[in-house]
């Protein structure tokens, strides 16, 4: 059984969760809940879960205080939030699980999962320093984004990235330097998270930094040049929109 504990200001959402765990999570016990920041501290003190569901805004600082507060996370963390697509970025670039209000069955029990395959590792959750660090680095900073292998999880800082390539349910992303990370996220995922302003997809396979390129070859589609002397061939479909982005 995984001992978990669960933190929110909201008495109805707390009993929901409970009650949706018992019934379609039977892995995970309930053994404290909490209604604040400082409370939820003492709990996660006192009662050392394996697992934590997190609401993000509570009285007494919000979820991150109280993460702060606590220092090493040795502990899962399964957030429940009501924050917006853009906020939510901030989760996936850690590679943490987050729940949106009110929560889906499905979706919970993926995230429990997950959870499950980590719980054993009673070493600090590197995921959530890294999220942390994130959330209080200034606007301008880059953040540093979870690439998860294979075996294990790599934290890198996005302006390193010079490239990502399909493969097939899997995408090795290129960095500088030549090293290169097989992940198990496909390609889309990655469109989906990295910056407009700095990545583009030129082709159903590739997704390029435009800081990277050396050069633009006319054709049909064309082929772009990067740095490092690759060339990638630009689809006719996404032609006329990368050129635009470069331009920019």
């Amino acid at each position: 059984m995984i001992q978990a504990v669960i933190i929110d200001d909201e008495v109805n959402n707390v009993n929901s969760l409970r009650n949706l765990l018992t019934k379609f999570c039977p892995g995970v016990e309930v053994i404290g809940t909490a209604d604040n920041a400082n409370s939820g501290y003492d709990l996660i003190k006192a009662k050392a879960p394996e697992l934590a569901f997190l609401d993000i805004e509570m009285p007494f600082g919000n979820a991150f205080d109280l993460l702060n507060r606590l220092g090493e996370i040795n502990f899962e963390i399964i957030f429940i939030t009501a924050f917006d697509r853009y906020a939510i970025k901030a989760f996936k670039y850690s590679a943490l699980d987050y729940l949106l209000k009110p929560v889906d069955i499905d979706e919970l029990q993926k995230a429990v999962e997950k959870v499950t395959l980590q719980v054993n590792k009673k070493i600090a959750n590197e995921k959530v320093l890294n999220l942390l660090q994130n959330m209080s680095a200034e606007k301008t900073a880059t953040p540093k984004i979870a690439i998860a292998g294979i075996n294990d999880t790599t934290f890198i800082q996005v302006q390193d990235i010079t490239r990502l390539e399909a493969q097939k349910n899997y995408t090795l992303v290129h960095l500088v330097g030549g090293q290169k990370i097989m992940t198990t996220k496909n390609l889309g995922s990655y469109e989906e998270l990295l910056p407009e302003s700095s990545f583009c997809r030129i082709h159903h396979s590739h997704i390029v930094n435009l800081g990277f390129i050396s050069k633009y070859k006319k054709g049909r589609g064309g082929h772009i040049v990067m740095e490092d002397g690759t060339d990638i061939e630009v689809s006719i479909r996404k032609k006329d929109a990368f050129l635009e982005r470069f331009k920019q």
